[in-house]
This record gives C-alpha cells, sequence and structure tokens, in this order.
C-alpha cells in the first residue's frame, strides 16, 4: 500500500472503531439513567448529545478516511476495488457504515450507527490480515466500469443485508431479555424489514450485473459457478422473508431467523471462494 492509502485506512480503523465505542456506550448509559432529579437529567441528557455528536463526527472521519483509502488505490491501480479479497473487504466495510450511517439518520435512532460501525470494523481488522499488495487484473475483469458497476451495487446489497442482521439479533436479544436500552420489538422488526425492501432490489441487479458481465467474460450469462449459485440462494431467501412478510403478515421471530439465514447466505457467497473453486476464486 502506499503512505496516503494506508495511513488512510489507518485513520480510518481508528475511528470508526472509537465512534463504535461511543455509540455503544451512549445507549448503555441512557438505558440506565434512572434518577428522578431534574437537574440530574438535564446534565446527562446534554452529556449523551455531547457523545452522539462527537460520536458522529469520529465517524465522519473514519468514513472520509476510508473513502480516501478506497480511492487513492483505484487511482494507482486504474480499477475499482475487484482485483482481489483485500479491495472488496474494504468495499464492504465502506458499504456497512455508510448503510448504518443512513438508516440510523432515517430512524433517528443512534443503535444502527453502533451495529454499522462494529461490522464495519471488524471487516477492516479482517482486511488487515489479507494480502493487500495489487495484483494485475486477470482476463475476465477487464471489463472495468461494468465490473465495477456490479461491485458497486453489491457493496450497497451486502451492506444494507448487515444492517439488517444486526437490527435482527437484537430483535432476539430484546424478545428475550427486555432491554431498557434497545429499541422496542416493532421498532426493530420494521428496521430489518425496511433495510430488505433496499438491500433486496440491489441484490437482483447485481446478479443482473454479473450475468451481462459473465456473458462477455466468459461467453455465457450462467453457469452455476459457485459463487453464483450462492448468489442466487442468498437472493431467494430474501425474497422468501419479503414473501412471508408482506403476504403473510408475518412479524415475529420467524421472519427474523429468515433475516439472519439470509446474512449467512451472505457471508457465504463472500467467502465462497475460499471453499469452492470456480470461475471467481481469484477473489
Amino acid at each position: 500500500m502506499t503512505n496516503v492509502e494506508t495511513f488512510s485506512f489507518w485513520v480510518a480503523m481508528v475511528s470508526i472503531g472509537l465512534s463504535a465505542v461511543l455509540y455503544w456506550w451512549q445507549l448503555v448509559t441512557t438505558g440506565k439513567r434512572e434518577t428522578t432529579v431534574e437537574a440530574e437529567k438535564s446534565l446527562a441528557k446534554v452529556r449523551h448529545r455531547k457523545a452522539s455528536y462527537l460520536a458522529l463526527i469520529i465517524a465522519g472521519i473514519g468514513l472520509v478516511s476510508l473513502t480516501l483509502s478506497i480511492a487513492t488505490r483505484a487511482v494507482i491501480t486504474g480499477h475499482g476495488p475487484f482485483s482481489n479479497m483485500y479491495e472488496f473487504v474494504v468495499a464492504f466495510s465502506w458499504g456497512i457504515v455508510v448503510m448504518g450511517l443512513f438508516f440510523s439518520w432515517r430512524y433517528r435512532t443512534p443503535l444502527l450507527n453502533a451495529v454499522g460501525l462494529t461490522i464495519g470494523l471488524g471487516m477492516l481488522v479482517y482486511a488487515y490480515t489479507l494480502p493487500s499488495r495489487p495484483i494485475p487484473l486477470v482476463p475476465a475483469l477487464q471489463q472495468s466500469l461494468l465490473l465495477s458497476t456490479h461491485v458497486a451495487t453489491a457493496v450497497i446489497a451486502y451492506g444494507t443485508f448487515a444492517i439488517g442482521f444486526g437490527a435482527a439479533v437484537l430483535y432476539l436479544v430484546q424478545q428475550r431479555f427486555a432491554l431498557s436500552w434497545l429499541p422496542e420489538l416493532k421498532v426493530l422488526d420494521d428496521l430489518s424489514y425496511h433495510t430488505v425492501l433496499i438491500g433486496f432490489p440491489f441484490m437482483t441487479l447485481v446478479i443482473v450485473l454479473g450475468a451481462v458481465w459473465a456473458d462477455i467474460a466468459w461467453g455465457r450469462p450462467w453457469g452455476w459457478d459457485p459463487k453464483e449459485t450462492a448468489s442466487l440462494v442468498t437472493w431467494l431467501i430474501y425474497a422468501s422473508y419479503l414473501h412471508v412478510r408482506l403476504m403473510r403478515g408475518w412479524r415475529s421471530s420467524k421472519a427474523i431467523v429468515l433475516l439472519i439465514i439470509g446474512f449467512i447466505a451472505v457471508l457465504f457467497t463472500f467467502f465462497g471462494n475460499y471453499i469452492f473453486a470456480g470461475l471467481h476464486s481469484y477473489k
């Protein structure tokens, strides 16, 4: 990695980690505030508001730094983040952080920032363990614009599903323990549902663009390659979730479990090239 890319990566990792800690602290301590003294309540609210602003500013620094790291690498290599696993993991982390910030703003809750930043940090830590040296593109990856669009839609879809997964897990936690600092079950259920409403069309586009790219690169739009098959299975799981949610009115842990299974399928799709051989194995 170049000096600018390396520095930006580390600033992003530290900033995202610190912001996640601040958000979780704010959530947990807000739930434990039980004082009846109005002055103490007001002081506590001011402290948590300041902590929230500070966490948001630090998260913004982390996102800008991560964007700079990705952009710097793209300028140097001349292509998007798709030549190796390191690049796509970093892009995946970027998508998770962005979607966490978006849904947190949309629902006015720091919870989703905490979830998105935590998962995004985990992906960055994993990326650090991977070989980061840029490698020459194989012929199949040289449809740069089309492939960049394919990867961008995957980043948005996977990032959105990651936020939905976090909300789904917290739904089960809230159902079991009824924690005061977590939103109500209905709110968590709605959050999970709306992540799928956004992520599912992008997942559909991932498969369509992938088929177009495969037709150009390999002479066929679909060949039941392990990663193609895993993507289709992931799409079917989320399609099933939308079906039972919309047509059968499932709003319980049964539907939530489908979201968790769906994200496991996302991870299997993402890391499947480590398990199976195939045309996507270069990732």
